[in-house]
């Protein structure tokens, strides 16, 4: 399996748009501009809702490891990206790898950062266990996994935020974990099982 940052994604994507360093709004114009939903302000941070369906910092929009004057964004459709990614690689290997596509992500009621997936291919996104047991034998009624951004997390210990490290492989995966998947159809909750917005 292939972890492969958004950063390096949005780069080759083209999703990198120049950005006036000396004006403090353009940040949170850029961010708001990305976004379908401000949900929440705070000084400079802005929390968004991006057209993807994400609920995150300032839409995404990411200026660290960009040269100075630039951001990157999303990348349009991470889904699709990561599928390209996946064609590309069998093209030129004959190698079938699943690919996520990894983004710094923060949550709520929690302090820190964590790599989490805006994309994959060739891995089922979510494992649901709910109807199967637990170690004692009781039933799980409640138990889906959401595998790729346990992965992302993962690939995000070897590849850090600042070592320019951009791709990880990641082996041992529960072969019944791949098949197709697709982030934002299975992670991201629909607007109505959401008790928050």
């Amino acid at each position: 399996m292939v972890v492969v940052t958004q950063k390096v994604v949005s780069k080759a994507e083209g999703r990198m748009v120049r950005i006036d360093p000396s004006d403090p709004d353009a940040k949170r114009l850029l961010a708001e501009s990305e976004s379908v939903r401000v949900l929440r302000r705070r000084g400079d941070l802005v929390v968004t809702e991006t057209r993807h369906g994400f609920v995150c910092a300032n839409s995404g929009v990411d200026l660290s490891n960009v040269e100075e004057g630039w951001a990157s964004l999303l990348p349009e459709d991470p889904d699709r990206s990561a599928r390209r990614l996946r064609d590309g690689i069998r093209a030129r290997t004959g190698l079938e790898v699943a690919v996520v596509i990894s983004d710094t992500f923060g949550r709520a009621w929690r302090r820190g950062v964590t790599d989490v997936a805006i994309g994959c291919a060739g891995i089922r996104a979510v494992v649901d266990l709910r109807g199967t047991t637990d170690a004692l034998g009781r039933e799980l009624v409640a138990t889906e996994i959401c595998v790729v951004d346990e992965v992302a997390a993962a690939a995000d210990l070897v590849m850090g935020k600042a070592r320019g490290v951009p791709v990880a492989l990641v082996r041992g995966v529960d072969a019944a974990m791949l098949g197709p998947g697709h982030v934002i159809e299975e992670v991201v909750r629909p607007y109505g099982e959401d008790m928050f917005r």
